[in-house]
């Protein structure tokens, strides 16, 4: 009997886990992961301004796994029905029982422009280009304003001009669209490396189509975030569509153009590439198929309160337990061979214990009723990062990532 697990971002990986320590030691275990390493996404943003932390938020899935085999391959498609997947190489993969974990990728709307011209979050590439492109842009804000520090009048006179030189060409235009979690951490992030590297005019300025920043959560949340947000010269722009973009400018659907130097997009997701794009609606089993269930990002979920279930990491990694469970329940009934009918699943029901977020070295924590800012919130979120690695077996990752939180140095 063979158990596949499809991705190993954090429903993957906390679902193999488990099932390690769950199934008979004679049903073969597989997970298939392009890259061969789990990424700690919440941290990706981070990267922006320290690219020594990707060693610390990449883990080798071989040193986290005991006994499933690990097979570095990408999935371009899955046939829930029938149990099947198939890979980048051609080859398939039958499975018996099977999970996909694919996450989601960023969608762009078929907004005209918007995905030849902005940058993502989702890899380390795109971490390291977004990086990259910023300081071509603080460079040339820097360079644009030695250039300009004086100018001779007309009576011979030398005036300062650093005010002209701040003006469009010498000016950096930085945009973000898209402000959920992971917008805000980008544009916080920005803003720091601006502060760091000594700004010269470089603007951030964080794009939301909805009235509010995180639209999705409390509005005390909200007010705190963006509050943090401005405090660190983000510019907040709330109820700004983007209808389109050139490779030097964004239109609105007000009809504003907004001339920038550096996009970056975080305006949404949606389902895998193997999934055609689409993530599947699951009930409160993440059950897609008899064979098949579909957990984290991948799936919309609704919960045994027929709540919908927010894509987050920690909806991903709750998921994979209760998944994990009834997979476990599934394999049992199918080798004792007992009975027709199948045991009954555990269905889940999501409850937060609250949430966080970054802004540059700020941060934003809600628990239950309370918002918490300054560094009660950044030491809350230091805790989770570093125990979430730690409950993945990744302990070595786990301290260099709290080590560089308490002795950050600039890169």
């Amino acid at each position: 009997m063979r158990i596949a697990v499809f991705g190993a971002g954090y429903a993957g990986l906390t679902l193999a886990r488990k099932l390690e320590r769950t199934l008979p030691d004679d049903v073969e275990l597989l997970v298939v992961e392009r890259t061969g390493s789990h990424l700690v996404q919440h941290e990706l943003h981070r990267v922006i301004r320290r690219p020594s932390l990707a060693d610390d938020i990449a883990v080798d899935l071989d040193e986290v796994l005991d006994r499933a085999t690990v097979r570095q391959a990408e999935v371009v498609d899955v046939d829930s029905a029938a149990g099947v997947a198939t890979l980048a190489s051609g080859e398939t993969v039958e499975y018996d029982y099977g999970a996909v974990c694919l996450g989601a990728e960023t969608a762009f709307y078929d907004l005209p422009g918007v995905e030849d011209h902005a940058t993502p979050l989702k890899t380390l590439g795109h971490a390291e280009e977004i990086r990259g492109d910023f300081l071509d842009v603080l460079n040339a804000a820097h360079t644009a304003a030695a250039d300009g520090s004086t100018t001779d009048d007309t009576d011979g006179s030398t005036t300062n001009d650093t005010d002209r030189a701040a003006d469009d060409d010498a000016t950096g235009r930085v945009v973000v669209g898209g402000a959920g979690l992971s917008g805000v951490q980008v544009a916080g992030e920005l803003a720091a490396l601006a502060d760091e590297r000594g700004n010269d005019g470089v603007t951030v300025t964080l794009l939301e189509q909805f009235d509010s920043v995180a639209p999705s959560f409390p509005e005390n949340f909200q007010t705190a975030v963006r509050e943090e947000l401005e405090a660190r010269d983000v510019t907040v722009r709330t109820g700004a569509t983007v209808a389109e973009a050139t490779d030097e400018a964004i239109e609105l659907e007000s009809g504003e153009r907004l001339d920038y130097d550096q996009f970056v997009w975080t305006g949404g997701i949606r389902g895998p590439n193997a999934l055609a794009g689409e993530r599947p609606a699951v009930k409160n089993t993440l059950r897609l198929d008899d064979s098949t269930f579909v957990v984290g990002d991948a799936a919309r979920v609704v919960d045994a309160d027929g709540e919908p279930v927010p894509a987050s990491a920690q909806s991903a990694v709750r998921e994979a337990r209760a998944v994990a469970e009834n997979i476990t329940k599934l394999v049992e009934h199918d080798r004792a061979g007992d009975g027709l009918f199948e045991p009954r699943l555990d269905p889940f029901a999501f409850d937060s214990p609250g949430w966080l977020v970054s802004v540059g070295d700020g941060a934003v924590a809600q628990v239950g009723p309370t918002v918490l800012r300054g560094r009660a919130a950044k030491a809350l979120k230091t805790t989770v990062g570093a125990g979430y690695l730690s409950s993945v077996g990744a302990v070595r990752n786990a301290a260099e990532l709290v080590s560089e939180e308490l002795h950050p140095e600039k890169e």
